[in-house]
């Protein structure tokens, strides 16, 4: 990137192998060198931006996560904002944006030509002359090219590529061993008993896709279940061949799939696992919980494609209905993280149904993160057809008929690569997993800023809440004078500086007070 000055930039980098690091280190050497006045993060969801923070932080780059405006205290240099923000905020954003600004555009991928978010990106920030545009699957499952995104013959072309199997190849990843399960699978369709298994070719549109839900069906004790135990069991030996607290994550079709599940699981292990799903509130808190616990099982539907950092994951099973390549790679690169410190590289494990899209994601999972656009007028391919809804949408009456899943006898098969994996890699690994050529950088021991700007702002309100109550006078009023007294807007936008003066002046004020009322 060293040569990099104007435009769009886009580094592709495979899941897992590590993109906010090198981003981050680049923008600290523009920003020392003077070369940029602001750097701001855009990223699809507001924990990721609170997640972006703290590494900045880490690096010595103070950003204000969850942003609502581009212009951060003078403490900070800059703000982390999601995609739908910048979108809503996109005209107000134009006018604070300058041109000494870089913009770094996580999962780029989101950002789809003449999309809301690709638009909002593109007025939002259209003054600046750098994005850095980060992905580690550069394209979309609707097809559409990605804002900023140079592409030859329909092909996306990074600017800088590095392929799983290049991370795996350095030690950077885990090499993931796929194990699909098969056999013999009925389901009542109507009036009709149908009864298959994945290697039959001739099945196709709804009961192929009736097929799929009676493999990740909870109801049949020999179907999922019986491959949620054999998943427990390979847990066991990862834990007991030396990753002492590795755990493992269910990825489930809906809230209702993922409780029974966890039923299923709490059965076969004693232990209730831990269930996250994308409309609970406390869905990031629950995710960095497991992260840093010994807990072995985590089940979630579809919050751990982005952004989810949990190095000990190596054992997993594809229970979800979602089969485009976008949510295949993004699944598959929550089990490549690693942790550093040296040592083995040691395989993951995915189980999954031995469905033909799933065998042939995963046959291309350690290829070069390319992919052909479509053209316009090709019809798309049926990439999510867990009901045959587009082929009965063309050929089929409206009013479906009743699916039951009635059997299940599955088991794992032998890993898609080779009959298993191979021994572990050794390889030695720097403390610090970023890019090869990247340079490894000290984590200050401090509190990112917008940390300690956070405890200082709730210092200050308790001081507030209690001077109102001593005095019997508004928020509003005391506010306002501490705002004049110290030369601050108000307190969003508030530095530090000026924060920790406000809070002289109530404590002060407080003593005297107290002193008054005690004479």
């Amino acid at each position: 990137m060293s040569a990099w000055d104007d435009g769009p930039f886009l580094l592709s980098a495979a899941p897992g192998a590590g993109k906010t690091i090198p981003s981050l280190v680049f923008a600290r050497r523009l920003l020392s060198e003077g070369i940029v006045r602001r750097v701001h993060v855009v990223c699809p969801t507001t924990p990721l931006t609170r997640q972006w923070a703290e590494a900045a932080g880490r690096l010595g780059v103070q950003l204000v996560p969850d942003a609502e405006e581009l212009r951060p205290p003078r403490d900070f240099h800059g703000v982390v904002a999601t995609y739908a923000r910048a979108a809503s905020s996109a005209a107000r954003w134009a006018e604070q944006c300058g041109e000494k600004t870089l913009v770094i555009a996580d999962e780029a991928h989101h950002l789809g030509e003449e999309l809301a978010w690709g638009e909002g990106f593109a007025r939002a920030f259209g003054a600046t002359r750098r994005w850095l545009l980060l992905s580690g699957t550069p394209f979309r499952s609707d097809q559409s090219p990605i804002a900023g995104v140079r592409y030859e013959d329909g092909v996306a072309v990074p600017d800088v590529s590095y392929t799983y199997a290049a991370a795996v190849r350095d030690g950077i990843c885990r090499p993931v061993a796929f194990i699909p399960y098969d056999g013999s699978l009925s389901w009542r369709s109507g009036d009709d008993v149908v009864e298959s298994s994945f290697t039959d070719v001739d099945l196709a549109g709804r009961e192929a896709g009736r097929r799929y839900r009676t493999a990740i069906s909870t109801e049949l004790a020999d179907g999922l279940p019986r491959i949620l135990r054999a998943a427990h069991d390979r847990l066991g030996e990862v834990r007991s061949s030396g990753h002492g607290d590795a755990g493992g994550l269910v990825v489930s079709a809906d809230g209702g799939h993922a409780r029974r599940i966890a039923a299923v699981l709490k059965e076969i292990t004693g232990r209730s696992p831990t269930v996250v799903l994308h409309t609970d509130p406390r869905a990031a808190e629950k995710l960095r919980a497991f992260a840093a616990s010994r807990e072995r099982w985590l089940v979630a539907v579809n919050m751990v494609s982005e952004g989810v950092d949990i190095p000990r994951l190596r054992v997993g099973v594809y229970a979800t209905a979602a089969k485009t390549p976008l949510m295949f790679r993004q699944i598959v690169g929550r089990f490549v993280r690693i942790r550093g410190g040296g040592g083995p590289v040691e395989h993951s494990y995915l189980f999954l149904p031995a469905d033909r899209l799933l065998r042939a994601h995963a046959a291309e999972v350690e290829e070069e993160l390319r992919h052909v656009l479509r053209p316009p007028a090709q019809e798309p391919p049926e990439a999510f057809d867990d009901d045959g809804r587009a082929e009965r949408r063309r050929t089929e009456p409206s009013e479906p008929e009743a699916f039951v899943p009635l059997n299940a006898d599955v088991a794992p098969q032998l890993a898609l690569f080779g009959g298993g994996p191979p021994a572990p890699v050794p390889v030695s690994r720097p403390p610090t997993v970023a890019f090869a050529g990247s340079p490894a950088v000290e984590e200050p021991a401090d509190l990112p800023t917008f940390k300690r700007r956070a405890a200082l702002r709730d210092k200050r309100h308790g001081l507030v809440r209690t001077l109102a109550g001593m005095q019997n006078r508004s928020f509003r009023e005391i506010n306002t004078w501490l705002n004049r007294e110290t030369g601050a807007a108000g307190v969003g936008s508030a530095s530090i500086e000026q924060i920790e003066a406000s809070i002289d002046l109530l404590l002060a004020q407080l003593d005297r007070l107290s002193r008054r009322r005690a004479s």
